[in-house]
């Protein structure tokens, strides 16, 4: 989601619509790749790229005419990798988007699922059973490419909110993740198709991550601490992620909505803030590498929120806590947690 008046506009009155039917580098040398700003990506540890070559199929997608799924995975691989099933933000159904983040899954050494969901005149319960046909059609399809035994849900905004009940389903309906399976939000929408009974009963061999953005004013902050609090996840294995941002030799590294995304401002923000956590994340579910959690789940350790420096100038540190509050009233957002869109009303005290 764009924060344009147009695009809100349009999006409001769809959703209308809808519900009517680490080893940080510290980063002294300049630029030298391809990134917005002072600061390159590191070159080492978790948030470093991998060395596997990247490839990418597609097939036609079940529930979306004229569009398809896409899988990216490490070339030359075997047998099924473990799989992070990717949910987009509510008009980002172009794969480039987030071609940044799909291409440093693979590179790591494991496949990712995008799948397209319309955005004009279909229901929310048919974006998210666009998202489930896609993510079931790969996974039977393409084992040779897939463990299912081993996989993580993620979304930003939209999808982040429809991560979590799509992971419910495929956790405890279909089996998958016996092996290992996180659940990793950014920025979440409303969450529909998951019950108070079953948050209060997900599966707690799952670990976590929530991230919400300092300068976003599309999706109030409440509903990623609403889920948060709500779900069964023991919270050693879950942590909450507040992001701020930062201005370093000129550049502004921007947390807004669209973070991440490679299409506008590809920076430092998503390799150490996102990347790195997903990357350690990734290592401790899918491995269980125990030295991983310090990054993915430290509960606020220096080795998780340490962000790199520039001339002697650091980026904010990544704040994180077991128990997230508001730092915003709900008017400063466009999509408040009262809404009478949001199936959780109940919770926006």
């Amino acid at each position: 989601m764009k924060a344009l008046t147009i695009k809100r506009m349009l999006l409001l009155l769809v959703i209308l619509t809808g519900c009517s039917d680490s080893n940080e580098n510290p980063g002294n040398d300049p630029m030298d790749d391809d990134l917005a700003g002072p600061i390159s990506r590191p070159t080492s540890g978790y948030g470093a790229d991998g060395i596997n070559q990247v490839e990418e199929v597609n097939f036609p997608n079940p529930l979306y005419d004229g569009t398809e799924v896409s899988i990216f995975y490490p070339s030359k691989i075997t047998s099924g990798k473990p799989t992070v099933f990717f949910s987009h933000p509510y008009g980002g159904e172009n794969k480039n988007f987030n071609k940044g983040l799909f291409e440093f899954i693979a590179k790591k050494g494991f496949v990712v699922v995008f799948v397209p969901y319309p955005t004009l005149s279909v229901s929310i319960e048919d974006r998210y059973n666009t998202l489930w046909a896609g993510f079931t059609k790969a996974a039977k399809d393409y084992p040779n490419l897939i463990d299912t035994t081993r996989v993580g849900f993620m979304g930003h905004s939209f999808g982040g909110g429809a991560s979590i009940g799509l992971a419910y389903k495929a956790f405890t309906e279909n089996g998958w993740g016996k092996s290992g399976r996180f659940l990793f939000t950014m920025a979440p929408w409303y969450s529909f198709q998951i019950t108070p009974e079953q948050l209060a009963n997900f599966p707690t061999n799952t670990q976590m991550i929530t991230q919400v953005y300092d300068q976003d004013v599309v999706n109030d902050s409440r509903m990623a601490i609403d889920i948060f609090k709500s779900i069964s996840i023991e919270a050693n294995e879950k942590d909450f992620v507040y992001i701020r941002s930062s201005t370093v030799d000129g550049y502004t590294y921007l947390t807004d909505h669209v973070l991440p995304n490679t299409r506008s401002a590809y920076d430092a923000l998503d390799y150490y803030g996102i990347y790195r956590l997903l990357d350690a994340l990734m290592d401790y579910s899918f491995n269980h590498n125990a030295a991983a959690r310090d990054v993915a789940l430290g509960n606020g350790s220096v080795a998780q929120i340490t962000m790199p420096s520039y001339n002697g100038k650091a980026m904010a540190p990544l704040e994180v806590t077991d128990a997230p509050s508001p730092q915003y009233q709900q008017g400063k957002y466009e999509f408040r947690c009262d809404s009478i869109i949001n199936p959780r009303i109940d919770r926006c005290n």
